[in-house]
């Protein structure tokens, strides 16, 4: 062990001194996690921040429902700001200066058309920069409409039947009564969902760790070329002391990736990693995971550079099939292939703990630790070819 821990410090002066490890430890990860939150719009979900004017020509009890039921809400919530306009005409002009993002026109003589089941028409005024305000803003003015012919076709059927109620109050019956089916939004997937931010933080830190710990595996050939291997196994050094050496470097510096990323990701970017001892046990055993598979990749190669293109290949594949880079896990045809990497593991244990307690996290790392375990195996059975070849 001794010679393990000699091995180890000499390592990590060396790596000290590496700034390729920072590159890919800490800078690459926080750089592509903050594109990605950027691009996609963070961890929260976003408001509409629109303003709408109302034109009321009409001043009926219809006209001051829709105001208050399908718009008041909205700008109760923060998502919208109401202003009045005096007219179509002035609503047009708003919406041309861009001083409103849409506009709503209640034409004349709508509570009345309403009311005896007539035509009549509620106008939207959308401006061309403001997709996304105009097409709420129809969606608004269509469900109302939706509501408003369902309370019509309600009181025609009553009408039909031979009802002796009469109709104003047959209309407001209906419009209060409860909606006869509901959605409800599933909490068991909204548990196990990582926001954008902690996804890509998560997803860029696995990614590269494989490049990290592909870093100190490799450092064996490098040594190998220098000569510096031959005289460290000439010395009552073991094989194994000697992988343990360069796997333990890997490890502590993988480790230390990780910790810098959760810590920086959460106070720069908003992530929300979850209960650091959950964190921390997941962090370690992908690090274990990555060590023990990118050891067992390089014990089938000859030159530093074959190792680091061939451990490269398979840090994309797995990258890529685990989720790293994009969600996966609902994708029919890579769902069950993403269960093949520690990253669908990881990202999935930490999609758990954000939902519920410590417990969620012993089968995640298990998995990891069994690719950990499967992948120092095989490296220790090809240990004595790799040091030979």
């Amino acid at each position: 062990m001794r010679a393990s821990i000699t091995i180890l410090a000499k390592d990590l002066r060396q790596r000290a001194r590496d700034s390729t490890l920072l590159v890919f430890g800490v800078v690459l990860p926080l750089g592509l996690a903050f594109m990605f939150n950027v691009m996609l719009g963070g961890g929260e979900q976003r408001r509409l921040d629109a303003t709408y004017a109302v034109a009321d020509g009409d001043r009926g009890v219809a006209a001051r429902q829709f105001v208050e039921q399908a718009l008041r809400p909205l700008e109760a919530s923060g998502d919208a700001t109401l202003r009045t306009a005096a007219d179509a005409e002035e609503a047009r002009r708003l919406v041309e200066r861009k001083t409103v993002d849409a506009a709503f026109v209640i034409p004349a003589g709508f509570s009345a058309a309403l009311e005896r089941g007539a035509a009549t028409r509620l106008q939207v005024i959308g401006g061309v920069d403001s997709a996304v305000a105009v097409q709420v803003a129809r969606e608004i003015a269509q469900s109302y409409a939706t509501e408003r012919r369902a309370v019509q076709l309600a009181v025609a059927v009553a009408t039909a039947g031979g009802g002796t109620v009469p109709d104003r109050e047959l209309a407001e019956r209906a419009a209060a009564a409860p909606v006869p089916v509901g959605v409800a939004q599933d909490e068991v997937s909204q548990r196990k969902q990582l926001d954008t931010t902690t996804y890509y933080a998560a997803g860029m830190a696995m990614f590269f760790l494989f490049f990290v710990t592909m870093m100190s595996v490799a450092g064996i050939f490098d040594e190998r070329r220098q000569g510096t291997l031959a005289r460290l196994l000439a010395a009552p050094v073991s094989r194994r002391a000697v992988l343990l050496g360069k796997s333990l470097g890997g490890i502590l510096v993988g480790v230390l990736s990780m910790a810098v990323l959760v810590v920086v990701s959460t106070l720069a970017l908003g992530a929300d990693w979850g209960h650091p001892l959950g964190v921390a046990a997941l962090a370690v055993a992908a690090v274990l995971a990555a060590t023990g598979i990118t050891a067992a990749v390089a014990t089938f190669a000859r030159t530093a550079e074959q190792a680091s293109n061939r451990l490269s290949v398979i840090a994309m594949t797995l990258g890529l099939f685990g989720g790293a880079l994009f969600p996966v896990a609902q994708l029919e045809g890579l769902s069950s292939v993403s269960m093949l990497t520690p990253h669908r593991w990881f990202l999935e244990g930490l999609g758990d703990l954000a939902g519920g307690s410590l417990q969620v996290v012993v089968v995640p790392v298990a998995v990891l630790l069994g690719f950990a375990v499967a992948g120092g195996a095989l490296a220790l059975f090809r240990l004595g070819r790799m040091l030979n070849s």
